[in-house]
């Protein structure tokens, strides 16, 4: 069950960030309430997770996940550009969930 609270707090974070920028500084209703609500269930969702799910791994993961997702609706919903620098950054994000995951001692 901890894992899917997980999921469900990364999406919300995920969630939460693009409607962030959708608000434009929170200058816009909807898309700002949208931000909160997604915030607090993302927060709610990962203190839950953290009942079963080891605290480094749970952060590593919910971090990098997030910036993963986010870096991909910003391309491809917000039409952002990535640099190469960025992409590398991501790869090694990815690199350092991977090793929290499979070879800590945390499970």
């Amino acid at each position: 069950m901890g894992y899917l609270e997980l999921a469900l707090a990364i999406i919300g974070e995920v969630i939460g960030t693009n409607f962030m920028k959708a608000s434009a500084g929170f200058t816009k209703l909807v898309p700002t309430m949208v931000t909160i609500v997604a915030y607090i269930a993302c927060f709610y969702c990962f203190a839950q997770s953290l009942k079963t799910v080891n605290l480094s791994v749970a952060y590593a993961t919910w971090g990098g996940l997030g910036i993963i997702l986010t870096a991909i609706v910003a391309v491809t919903v917000w039409h952002e550009a990535i640099s190469l620098p960025e992409l590398l950054g991501i790869v090694m994000i990815i690199a350092g969930v991977v090793l929290c995951n499979f070879f800590s001692g945390a499970h």
